[in-house]
């Protein structure tokens, strides 16, 4: 007795291959639309928290996107200078950053203030974030061993200069921006990743 219609690994071809395709579709207008990739973020640690959780997707653009009224050359608004400008629940810029050397993911962190190459930031930074300096001289990366941003977790008491966890982040040292985020999302990512 003939099959009708086409034999069942003919359909199963065809059916993986528009889940391919609409896969890049999708992929390629999330490109164009943001400028990076990935476009995705999972947030791996509580840094941020509460704007940001762990297991939270963020959705990234290149940092010279959809930019706020205060913006630098770069793209990026500082929590110090956002004249109302909020992203991710507070003032200022959240970038995605790595330092030549990092091992393991980019930091994901709020541009708080620029700072120049030389310039003693101290009389600049909040005193609650120095991690107890009383000075410039008892302060990691005081003088700034270069231009950049100090940057700083919501939920962290220092900025990531103040403990040595980067230098100034250099502006080529961000690879994205943070525009938005979905709760939980990015969780089964990190599951993914763990995995793997």
């Amino acid at each position: 007795m003939p099959a009708d219609g086409p034999p069942l690994s003919r359909i199963v071809a065809r059916d993986t291959l528009q889940i391919v395709l609409g896969i890049l579709v999708v992929g390629a207008l999330l490109f164009v639309a943001t400028g990076v990739w990935p476009p995705l973020v999972a947030v791996e640690s509580g840094s941020m928290e509460p704007t940001l959780e762990r297991g939270d997707l963020v959705v990234v653009t290149e940092q010279g996107r959809f930019t706020g009224p205060a913006a630098d050359e770069f793209g990026v608004v500082t929590a110090n200078e956002s004249e109302g400008y909020a992203r991710i629940g507070n003032a200022g810029d959240v970038v995605v950053y790595a330092p030549p050397g990092r091992r393991g993911s980019p930091i994901i962190h709020r541009a708080v203030f620029a700072v120049d190459a030389g310039e003693n930031w101290y009389a600049r930074a909040n005193e609650t974030y120095v991690a107890g300096a009383d000075s410039c001289a008892e302060l990691r990366n005081c003088p700034a061993p270069h231009a950049g941003y100090i940057t700083r977790g919501d939920n962290n008491d220092y900025y990531d200069q103040a403990r040595g966890i980067a230098p100034p982040v250099r502006p080529q040292w961000i690879r994205a921006k943070a525009q938005f985020h979905v709760p939980y999302l990015g969780l089964v990512r990190l599951e993914l990743q763990k995995r793997l």
